[in-house]
């Protein structure tokens, strides 16, 4: 139960995936006693993958120590898992933080910087095999895993399950059940092609073979990330 202000900064780069960030804001900004702040590298508007544009409201050099730092994913996550700032900035933070959080790709940017050894974590399915490739990470494929003092969520609308399942931890289940029902957040697809392991076999081959090469690079990126580490 906390008993204080709780701050969460989210992290926000260009071309993240909106829903990454968007769903846990929602969830965290009405848990009492928490405040949410962007954080940025600059406080430029930052557009998202889709075109979307976020307002951040403190920089890198301005952020105080939070509670709980949560990376969302995207597209710009190639870029952040070698952008040594954002890791030191991380490193920095994850000294202070109670958790450590990551949806969908943030988990890479995390591993990057070093701050998923020893703990299991997730990501978007279609990136659990570039996960598998940090040493000593263990991968998860469940939709919410929390870990001690780190917490990653599944793609994309994992972030709100997510969200929800750290409101019960730090407060209570009854809290994150108000939220959920304020939110009306009771999902109910109008197909099945939600994971892997129900979505129709062409869907599946389809999605996979248009993102190989995505994917591939990725791969090296994340290569290029473990190398650095072993630098380090």
């Amino acid at each position: 139960m906390m008993s204080s202000e709780f701050h969460i900064g989210i992290l926000i780069f260009p071309d993240l995936t909106p829903l990454d960030m968007v769903g846990p804001y929602e969830v965290f900004s009405r848990m009492k006693g928490a405040k949410v702040s962007l954080v940025a590298e600059s406080k430029d508007p930052i557009r998202s993958e889709r075109g979307m544009f976020f307002i951040p409201d403190l920089n890198l050099e301005e952020s105080p120590d939070f509670d709980l730092v949560l990376v969302p994913g995207g597209l710009g996550v190639n870029r952040l898992m070698e952008n040594q700032k954002i890791l030191s900035w991380l490193k920095a933070k994850a000294e202070k933080a109670s958790y450590l959080t990551s949806v969908c790709t943030g988990s890479l940017v995390l591993a990057s910087a070093g701050l998923l050894k020893g703990y299991q974590a997730t990501s978007h399915w279609l990136s659990l095999d570039v996960l598998e490739l940090f040493p000593e990470v263990e991968v998860k494929k469940d939709r919410v895993v929390l870990d001690k003092d780190r917490a990653s969520g599944g793609g994309v609308t994992a972030g709100i399950d997510f969200a929800l399942s750290l409101v019960a931890e730090l407060q209570s289940k009854k809290a994150a059940e108000e939220i959920q029902l304020i939110l009306e957040y009771n999902p109910a697809p109008p197909f099945s092609a939600g994971h892997p392991s129900t979505a129709p076999a062409e869907v599946l081959e389809e999605t996979i073979t248009s993102r190989k090469k995505a994917q591939d690079l990725r791969k090296e990126i994340a290569g290029r990330a473990i190398q650095n580490l072993k630098k380090q």
